[in-house]
């Protein structure tokens, strides 16, 4: 009996170690300026995204995934708090200045992975930060016990060259941890190399892993050999950004056969996005884009039409999401943040109390109602609020008057439907303006805006004999 009673505990030991009943890994890979319709699962026909597709197809495709602002810093600021990034004040992107001690993130805000850290998961960030430079913002003080990448908001993919200026950082050295590090070869291929490793080095705990790529964002860099895969693409920059794309589904297939090859792939949640919709060349600007396709929908990146915000948005986890799924009602970036805590067993609740909901039950059909009653979008002067049943109402900066567009039936944001139904209007400004009593006005200035009263600060502090 006694013999027997050990048998069972080790069989029960075994079972709770590779079952569901074991906290899961949690993964979220994150593209940079990456278009709707430029991934398989999306409709792309010239770029091949094989491992991206996979991941589709074993989990959960989010038909209306949302990033909850429209351009780099403040996007990544939602994701990580998991609040609304206007509740504090992060609305722009920061600059690079390593010495201010303001220019990042609000000190206030406990990022999610500081909140997986309390009930014992390891936490890694490797690729693009972007949401301060300063000793106060890095990743390490910010939740992460592990770090490898870049404090700026983008980085050359083949070089590191410090007799350059600094600027935003993008020819500074990486990071490990605090140190200096280098890399090997081209970048988007040496962060997937280093989610590898830390893949491998923590097989035995439950962790988070944040895969921030800076790919596909400009500049427009990628492996001659891998630019020549897309020779059939004519347009030159397109087939760049089209290699740029294929080598981080690769790096992304290497991570997922790292967790298969250790069986902890069919307990790991995974989540795939984009910060935001590709940026798109203007009248003013027609050389400005990355040759992305935002697929059907209107503008890019920097608007709140659906091309800037709504992005490719998926998520696996074999022992609970079932595949092939697709999800329709409008789900957001912040919600990430909420279900990855909550399926931790760590704790939303605590102050500053985090928003969103956890996605597990609607993705497993235990939810059947939408998981928002509306989703919002701030940026100065501008402003967006998108209904569960489909219907957006907007000021954009690209129009010059408040609009409203019922996207099940106008993707594309063509047809403005706003004086058929001027009460609905009214309804979701109300909700928006309820909803913005919360915010704060942005605390930071933009990062050009940045740079040049910092210049115009040392040229007036340097006397006139001395500029002589």
């Amino acid at each position: 009996m006694k013999y027997l009673s050990i048998i069972i505990i080790v069989l029960l030991g075994a079972l709770i170690c590779n079952g569901q009943n074991k906290r899961p890994n949690v993964i979220v890979f994150m593209a940079d300026d990456m278009g709707y319709g430029d991934a398989g699962f999306t409709g792309s026909k010239d770029i091949l995204t094989p491992n991206l597709d996979k991941l589709a197809s074993a989990g959960v495709v989010f038909e209306q995934g949302y990033v909850n602002h429209s351009f780099c810093g403040p996007s990544r600021a939602a994701l990580l708090s998991g609040r609304y990034p206007y509740r504090f004040g992060f609305e722009t992107n920061p600059a690079y200045d390593t010495s201010n001690p303001f220019m990042g993130i609000s000190k206030e805000e406990k990022l999610f992975p500081e909140r997986l850290q309390e009930v014992g998961y390891v936490t890694g960030i490797i690729g693009k930060w972007h949401l301060g430079a300063a000793e106060p913002f890095h990743p390490n003080n910010r939740g992460f016990d592990y770090f490898y990448g870049f404090l700026g908001g983008g980085h050359h993919y083949f070089k590191i060259d410090l007799t350059k200026s600094v600027w935003e950082g993008q020819l500074q050295g990486l990071l490990r941890n605090k140190h200096t590090a280098n890399f090997e070869g081209y970048l988007t291929t040496a962060l997937s190399r280093d989610a590898v490793s830390f893949v491998q080095k923590n097989k035995e705990n439950p962790f988070f892993l944040y895969v921030a790529y800076n790919a596909p964002h400009q500049p427009l860099q990628a492996p001659e050999e891998d630019i020549a895969r897309y020779i059939h693409i004519k347009d030159k920059k397109r087939r760049v950004y089209a290699a740029m794309v294929d080598v981080m589904d690769r790096g992304i297939g290497e991570v997922v056969s790292a967790l298969k090859q250790n069986d902890i792939y069919e307990n790991t949640l995974i989540f795939f996005l984009s910060d935001n919709g590709g940026p798109m060349p203007t009248k003013k600007y027609p050389q400005k884009g990355n040759a992305s396709s935002n697929g059907p929908f209107r503008g890019g990146k920097g608007n709140f039409y659906d091309g800037g915000v709504h992005v490719p948005f998926i998520a696996s986890w074999p022992v609970k999401i079932p595949s092939n799924s697709r999800y329709t009602y409008p789900v957001q970036a912040i919600d990430i943040a909420r279900t990855a805590v909550e399926v931790a067993g760590a704790n939303a609740h605590t102050t500053p109390a985090m928003e969103g909901v956890n996605l597990i039950p609607y993705t497993i059909g235990k939810e059947k109602g939408a998981p928002h009653e509306a989703i919002f979008w701030r940026g100065g002067k501008n402003w967006s609020v998108l209904a569960s049943d489909g219907t957006k109402h907007l000021k954009d900066m690209d129009s010059k008057i408040p609009q409203m567009f019922f996207l099940p039936k106008d993707k594309s944001e063509s047809n403005d439907i706003i004086d058929e139904q001027p009460e609905k209007a009214k309804r979701l400004k109300e909700q928006w303006e309820h909803w913005n009593k919360l915010n704060v006005p942005c605390n930071m200035l933009g990062y050009k805006d940045y740079h040049n009263r910092r210049n115009d600060f040392y040229k007036e502090a340097i006397p006139d004999e001395a500029k002589r």
